[in-house]
């Protein structure tokens, strides 16, 4: 193995160790991709994790100040640039991510708007539609683009089909993003000062209030599901789970009442996700 060989090694399995410890719902479905797809993922997860936590995590525990968070997450932002252009990086986590973003062709058209919704969190605590929706794509719907180039790396696709998938990706991900909104209701609220959510008073949270972004919630979901077929064979069942996982803790928080929810963080218990992990092992996917 050449020493260049052994640091994008190492810079992976770096990577790979962040899935791992932060995401039991993410890393249980890595699992089910084939080893190359599943690396890459790891190494997308593994950045935006890192950024993560410069806004809402570590930072903030150490007692940085926004201005100085804002710095970092700056800082952070050249260097992956700079990485993708350049094919190295002495941040092992970034290198990783340059690594895959090289290998399966994308770049700042996705990782620009992911750093400014990252940016959005160190100053705003309340969004209307128009900045809500531009936080939900640059945080998450870019992610699910990312993770599709992998899927499709190698493969010629479409234009037409091409388009089908990344709204599949594109939705998936807004329903991530907008489940953990709800299940972290309270704790965005309480600890942060966050409510996402355009229009919606966390303390005077109501039923028609759930109803409404579970509805919403669930369009993308059913949007997301009906693309799952189409993807390859390496990423589908993963993908499956993912979907599966989500739905599922979807239709507990429907079934929470509404004042629960802004107090109360809820989940999905283990012999749950074990058991709609076997089924997308078998290969049974989701219905839209």
């Amino acid at each position: 193995m050449t020493r260049s060989r052994l640091y994008d090694r190492v810079a992976e399995e770096t990577a790979s160790i962040v899935i791992r410890r932060y995401s039991t719902s993410f890393g249980l479905a890595s699992r089910l991709l084939d080893p190359s797809v599943r690396q890459h993922v790891e190494n997308i997860y593994a950045l935006v994790r890192l950024a993560d936590e410069v806004v809402d995590g570590e930072a903030t525990s150490a007692g940085l100040s926004t201005v100085d968070a804002a710095r970092l997450l700056n800082e952070l932002e050249r260097e992956t640039g700079a990485a993708i252009e350049n094919g190295y990086s002495t941040n092992l986590i970034v290198h990783a991510f340059a690594l895959t973003a090289r290998e399966t062709g994308f770049g700042t058209e996705l990782t620009a708007p992911f750093f400014e919704s990252m940016r959005t969190d160190l100053s705003a605590t309340e969004h209307d539609q128009t900045s809500f929706d531009a936080y939900v794509y640059g945080s998450a719907e870019v992610v699910g683009l990312m993770c599709l180039r992998a899927f499709l790396q190698g493969r010629a696709v479409e234009p037409a089909e091409l388009a089908r998938l990344e709204r599949g990706a594109c939705a998936l991900g807004a329903a991530f993003q907008k489940v953990n909104f709800l299940r972290d209701l309270a704790a965005d609220y309480e600890a942060l000062g966050r409510s996402y959510f355009p229009g919606v008073d966390v303390p005077g949270f109501s039923e028609a209030d759930k109803a409404r972004l579970l509805d919403d919630i669930d369009a993308d979901l059913r949007v997301s599901a009906a693309v799952i077929p189409a993807l390859p064979a390496g990423s589908r069942r993963a993908v499956a789970l993912a979907q599966g996982l989500f739905a599922e803790l979807a239709a507990r928080l429907r079934a929470t009442p509404a004042a629960t929810l802004a107090s109360t963080r809820i989940r999905v218990p283990n012999p749950v996700k074990l058991r709609i992990a076997a089924a997308a092992a078998l290969g049974r996917t989701p219905r839209p």
